[in-house]
């Protein structure tokens, strides 16, 4: 859980650097344009918003987590929930999917709690394995 604090605490100093769009429609304009360099979508997101994301990034080859609740991602951020983010700066992206795919090295961190890019997973047919 202690990445899970870092992830977060890197989304609200990206977000007050103004380098986060949040939203549906402006997270889908960010990877459209070419501005986003990572998309983050809740885990509570509906079906027809993951796939809808997954599709679009796997199309524009922009790396997609599921990771946090919406009302995390909001907080995160000091809104109110977000079902999606993009981060549009690269530096923001490296550290924050640096530390999505650092592997849980306390035996109290389970696994399945670490986000897979989904990306990654189509790649690989289906499997949770990094490229």
């Amino acid at each position: 859980m202690h990445n899970r604090k870092k992830i977060l605490n890197l989304i609200g100093l990206a977000t007050k650097a103004r380098k986060i769009t949040s939203g549906e429609f402006m997270t889908e304009k960010s990877v459209k344009s070419g501005k986003a360099f990572l998309v983050i979508v809740s885990e509570e997101a509906s079906a027809n918003t993951r796939k809808m994301f997954t599709n679009m990034c796997t199309y524009y080859k922009v790396p997609i987590y599921f990771f946090a609740e919406k009302a995390e991602l909001g907080h995160a951020m000091g809104k109110e929930m977000r079902a999606s983010l993009a981060v549009v700066d690269s530096g923001f992206a490296e550290a924050i999917v640096k530390l999505m795919n650092t592997k849980a090295e306390n035996e109290g961190e389970e696994l399945l709690d670490q986000p897979v890019c989904a990306v990654e997973r189509t790649q690989n047919g289906g499997k949770n394995e990094s490229i």
